[in-house]
């Protein structure tokens, strides 16, 4: 089976897992090959580069393993229904897959979302959560998920011009650096090969799967310690059409309050994309909460 962006270039090695039922994942896999497990999930419209900024220094103590969820980078192609049972259960699958036992989930966004509902179904397999700026803390009525609908759509995705590429990857930022510019013309490249139809679609139903499966009122239900991060400065969450009164640390509170073993740090002149911002504090964040529950 095709992977969705097989021309992309990560500059490593990429492996693949076959999950049965005419799915694959496609994952980074580098570090240390005993004690903790760390694998990485991506946002909507991310994939394995996301994380580039930080494995080269976390896996000089740590396994750390990044995947392209179905759909997405050079995991499986066509349409997926983007809904989150359907990552889980993929999630699921990899992990078993994997054969290394009980591990550790960091989720960006979406990924963040994706982490809190594989723990809770399927606590036996994680060990702890970190969640960058999760989706799932800010929740919705149900006229706000009408409205949201209302004003998103595959053709939004499949006609946005450069400008409007720019400016939504600039929204994931406080203040937007170079080395952004790759993962750019990456989404440039995409829109112009042959699996970029079937990934708006896959796009647009993982945006509405959020909405669809909710998970703030199961987070009093989470058991495994979690280290939350958010920056300040994140100008996606809360949602600023929706909840234009509603401020980031609001949100971020709310949930690290739901959450027993939690422990929620607010980074400054930080936005969304909290680990290609500001890199070194989410490494020093992790490594503190890996020794802390060594304690």
């Amino acid at each position: 089976m095709r992977g969705q962006f097989p021309e992309l270039e990560y500059g490593y090695e990429v492996r693949t897992l076959d999950l049965g039922k005419d799915l694959f994942i496609a994952y980074r896999d580098e570090g240390a090959k005993e004690g903790e497990v760390l694998l990485f999930i991506h946002g909507l419209m991310s994939y394995i580069p996301a994380w580039d900024k930080v494995i080269p220094e976390l896996s000089k103590i740590y396994r750390c393993i990044a995947i392209d969820l179905p759909g997405y980078g050079k995991s499986s192609g066509g349409e997926h229904p983007g809904t989150i049972s359907f990552y889980v259960d993929a999630l699921e699958r990899f992990i078993r897959g994997l054969n290394c036992g009980r591990l550790n989930l960091v989720g960006h966004s979406m990924g963040g979302q994706i982490s809190i509902s594989t723990a809770l179904r399927h606590p036996g397999l994680i060990k702890s959560l970190t969640l960058l700026a999760p989706a799932g803390f800010e929740t919705f009525s149900f006229l706000d998920n009408l409205l949201i609908k209302k004003y998103s759509s595959v053709k939004m995705i499949l006609e946005a011009n450069k400008e409007q590429i720019e400016q939504s990857w600039g929204g994931n930022f406080y203040r937007m650096t170079e080395d952004v510019k790759k993962m750019v013309a990456d989404t440039f490249l995409m829109k112009t090969l042959p699996g970029f139809r079937d990934y708006a679609q896959v796009v647009y139903n993982s945006a509405l799967g959020l909405i669809k499966d909710p998970v703030f009122n199961s987070l009093k239900n989470l058991k495994c310690p979690t280290l939350i991060l958010f920056g300040k400065n994140d100008y996606m969450i809360p949602n600023k059409y929706i909840h234009k009164s509603l401020t980031t640390e609001e949100v971020a509170r709310k949930g690290a309050a739901e959450i027993k073993n939690s422990r929620l740090v607010l980074l400054e002149q930080c936005g969304h994309f909290i680990q290609f911002e500001k890199p070194e504090e989410v490494i020093k964040e992790i490594v503190e909460f890996f020794l802390e529950k060594k304690r």
